[in-house]
């Protein structure tokens, strides 16, 4: 069965930050901490999902979707990322999953996006090789309460992307400025997606996953093109798909983490490799010392309203190009994020990004890609991590000061598309 969905994350619209002893994230330290987000926004109430699940879930039904992509809140079960776990954490996840069931929409939880407890931040976080063993007693867990319903399971969301943002950059939680310091992460990331996944095949899992954020690299230079490849892209999906590292040298940099038996562990069989797609990546020849290419940006095409260029075809592009890297070592593919935000709700804008997109992914079908899966992001306006509440990406607007949803144009061309599937 092809699953035709929507994609939430937990600290995005979840809200409840401080009920039913849930325990602090990174995510609340950050979004706290004055200038660290636009206008101060945080995630303390969101979308108030914690709340108001059955009626999203209900959009969901009348939406048409076969399939729910969202993200366990770790410190919400787990509230310093190791010992008790929290009741209260679990019956939530509990009820959201069997109201999905009894709806026959297919729950398709991410068991890591981006919230880590801030106690095991405390402790260095990703930086920290202890953080993967963490993760792998997790999965555990909630794959004991919640397996005998939850068939298929993403480990972690776009560790490049939180690696980049959270760990050398600075712009997103835990807000490190480590710049190539920030490597050790990536590996500790994907050392705790392949001991999560060990334990959930333990569990019964008959499906898993890990979602990369991938991008077609535009290169003006090849050489930078392939430095920044290998950082956005290969850093990823090789030790996943082939169990190796790639050549690391036009960083200067080796990875000194990584220990016997790692990348046995890392490349455990996958049933799928969920990919989120945005937009290419134009690269350049670099302007200084700090790193061997430099983003060009993308122009002559439409862009959202986060500013980020549409180019439908860039979808088709990656997957086409994935297949030939990886042939026979690459699994299933599933679009587990493709969205934009524009904030009309007669948002015709989002409609041809959807169609154009969807006309891609038939198109990299048509060439021999195996894409069984399709999430649009995201059901709902939500908190948009640095962002705050100022980009838009729902086929539901949501009015934050009351909590009420109303339907766009988009979620409607959407139920008319999945009702002739």
């Amino acid at each position: 069965m092809f699953l035709w969905g929507t994609a939430t994350a937990a600290y995005q619209i979840e809200g409840a930050a401080d009920e039913d002893s849930r325990g602090a994230s990174i995510w609340d330290t950050f979004a706290r901490q004055p200038g660290r987000t636009r206008d101060g926004h945080t995630g303390d109430v969101a979308c108030d999902h914690y709340h108001r699940w059955p009626e999203d879930l209900a959009l969901m039904s009348d939406l048409g979707v076969n399939a729910y992509r969202f993200s366990l809140s770790w410190p919400r079960i787990q509230p310093e990322g190791s010992g008790p776990v929290n009741p209260k954490g679990l019956d939530f996840y509990d009820r959201l999953v069997d109201g999905l069931c009894e709806r026959g929409i297919t729950p398709l939880p991410t068991l890591f996006h981006w919230d880590l407890p801030q106690a095991l931040e405390d402790g260095g976080g990703w930086l920290n090789r202890d953080t993967s063993h963490r993760f792998a007693d997790y999965a555990a867990t909630v794959a004991e309460r919640l397996g005998d319903r939850v068939s298929g399971w993403i480990t972690l969301n776009e560790p490049f992307v939180h690696m980049v943002f959270g760990y050398a950059m600075g712009v997103h939680a835990p807000g490190h400025a480590l710049m190539l310091d920030a490597l050790p992460v990536a590996h500790h990331q994907l050392l705790g997606h392949g001991l999560a996944v060990g334990a959930l095949r333990a569990a019964g899992a008959e499906r898993v996953l890990i979602t990369n954020n991938c991008t077609p690299v535009w290169a003006e230079d090849a050489a930078a093109g392939d430095a920044y490849d290998i950082l956005h892209n290969r850093l990823f999906n090789d030790p996943v798909l082939l169990g190796s590292y790639p050549d690391l040298s036009a960083y200067g940099v080796t990875l000194d983490c990584v220990r016997e038996g790692d990348l046995e562990i890392i490349s455990a069989p996958l049933d799928g490799l969920g990919v989120n797609y945005y937009n290419p990546t134009r690269i350049g020849t670099p302007t200084d010392d700090s790193l061997p290419w430099t983003d060009l940006g993308i122009t002559g095409y439409p862009t959202t309203a986060f500013g980020w260029p549409v180019v439908p075809d860039g979808l088709r592009e990656l997957l086409v190009g994935l297949r030939a890297r990886y042939g026979d070592a690459l699994p299933p593919v599933y679009v587990t994020e493709n969205g934009c935000s524009y904030p009309e709700l007669d948002d015709q804008a989002r409609v041809d990004f959807l169609d154009g997109h969807l006309t891609a992914l038939r198109a990299a079908q048509d060439e021999g890609v195996d894409v069984r899966g399709y999430f649009v992001w995201s059901l709902l306006d939500n908190f948009e991590w640095a962002e705050g509440y100022h980009q838009r990406f729902g086929l539901v607007h949501v009015d934050f000061p009351t909590g009420r949803r109303t339907p766009r144009a988009s979620y409607h061309w959407y139920k008319d598309f999945l009702a002739r599937q």
